[in-house]
């Protein structure tokens, strides 16, 4: 069935049979369970890019999440309320109910769950996870016996630990002891946050629908549920593996998230004291200026009204920089509707403004340069990388050594494995490896530092 403004969107609930009545909608039941849920709380102790200091509050997963939600609200409104206006959606009651008044929700509850994949330590977290498969890589006669253990897909998936597809994987698995079908959201909120809906095999950064991938091999059913029931675009260029094009509403959360985290992480650097007052402040009016509504003669006076504050002046601009934004993407998004829905706009919402493109790129070039290799990220890049890749070594290891050959001291590493990431003695090494990295991706930053440190000797 052709994707439409129409067919695109469902109600129904991943791993459902039925649906409860309830006075929220089926989409702020979304929202709801999210924020409800133990890696969503997790959140708050996981780095975003800075290290989580006493004196200074900077961004955290958690409030990254929040902030890149209401953004997503922010764009879902001011779509919502064009395509209602389609005549196509005009002649369908249930389409224009849930333009007018549901979108809106749905790409904010998949803001708030675009990240739940990602483990401790920031986007490091997610290379150290794979650095234990990546050394295995060799040609010795073990480390060939160890790989013969996988096949080619799955050996792919473990040595590209991907974030996005984990976020799906969190949703959607079924745990031991807990409800089936994961979360159980709409399948609306789920196809948002699928940004790279192909398999890892079919990673190619010439295109935006497979820059990454979206789903391990392991929860390859459960994406093809998704992708049938909101019938996405097949990518007829791939033959030899599953790729799909882009679900329309991805493109509202990922504009969300660049919006955010280009602008948050700039205000977080100030306050840090890594970047000066007029270095912010210049980039943001640059950005400000996107919108030709904004009034910038009044928007500097103000700033300056806050000047003995710097951090409030700071965020002021901030805001009008979010605002002026969201307002170009929505514009951008509106204009492209048709190539969208189809799946073949073959860039982000953020990378279509032309007036904007040097002031990012100097963003950019900032960021790497003064945050992203700041010494304090450094030392907790380097950290992570070795906190995480040795606890994936250390289950691992445990986990695939036949029973009845453990030593004592990897059953005594098996035994601190919660009830819900316990494994058959029966089940593959794929299936027995992923379930150790559901355990360790979910840890927070402070939990995976601490089992490190007395897994080893060094804290008891």
């Amino acid at each position: 069935m052709q994707i439409t403004w129409n067919n695109c969107f469902s109600p129904k609930r991943y791993g459902a049979s039925r649906q409860d009545a309830d006075n929220r909608t089926q989409y702020e039941r979304d929202w709801d369970r999210i924020i409800f849920s133990s890696p969503f709380r997790r959140l708050q102790n996981k780095t975003q890019v800075f290290p989580l200091p006493e004196e200074i509050f900077v961004h955290n997963r958690l409030t990254h999440s929040l902030e890149v939600a209401s953004v997503g609200r922010s764009l879902g409104h001011m779509i919502g309320e064009k395509l209602c206006e389609l005549n196509e959606v005009k002649a369908d009651g249930n389409a224009y109910e849930f333009y007018r008044n549901s979108l809106k929700n749905v790409i904010a509850s998949a803001c708030l769950a675009h990240d739940l994949g990602n483990p401790a330590f920031g986007h490091s977290g997610e290379e150290a996870i794979s650095k234990f498969f990546k050394k295995r890589n060799t040609e010795n006669k073990e480390n060939k016996a160890f790989r013969a253990q996988f096949s080619t897909q799955e050996w792919q998936d473990l040595t590209h630990f991907e974030g996005n597809a984990n976020a799906l994987r969190i949703l959607t698995m079924q745990q031991k002891g807990r409800i089936k079908g994961g979360f159980k959201l709409t399948y609306s909120t789920l196809a948002a946050i699928l940004k790279y809906p192909c398999e890892s095999k079919l990673s190619n950064k010439k295109f935006i629908h497979r820059k990454k991938y979206g789903f391990f091999k392991i929860d390859e059913k459960a994406f093809l549920n998704i992708a049938e029931e909101l019938n996405l675009v097949r990518d007829t260029s791939v033959t030899n593996g599953i790729a799909y094009k882009r679900h329309p509403f991805v493109y509202l959360v990922e504009a969300a998230d660049d919006i955010a985290y280009n602008i948050i992480d700039f205000e977080d650097a100030h306050r840090l004291g890594i970047l000066s007052y007029n270095q912010v402040r210049d980039a943001f009016i640059q950005l400000i200026k996107a919108n030709s509504k904004a009034d910038l003669d009044f928007i500097n006076k103000r700033a300056n009204a806050f000047r003995a504050d710097a951090n409030e002046s700071i965020a002021y601009l901030r805001a009008n920089a979010i605002g002026a934004l969201t307002y170009q993407c929505a514009n951008v998004f509106w204009e492209n509707r048709d190539t969208i829905l189809q799946g073949d706009f073959n860039q982000s919402l953020i990378n279509s403004l032309p007036v904007i493109q040097n002031t990012l790129k100097e963003i950019k070039e900032v960021s790497i340069d003064k945050i992203y290799n700041d010494r304090s990220v450094v030392q907790l890049e380097l950290a992570g990388f070795r906190i995480m890749s040795g606890l994936v070594e250390d289950f691992v290891t445990a986990a695939l050594t036949p029973k009845q050959e453990r030593d004592t001291e990897q059953k005594k590493i098996l035994s601190l494995l919660p009830q819900q990431f316990l494994f058959e003695e029966e089940d593959t090494p794929y299936e027995k490896t992923m379930v150790m990295i559901d355990f360790i991706a979910g840890m927070t930053d402070l939990y995976a530092l601490k089992l490190y440190r007395k897994s080893r000797g060094i804290e008891l």
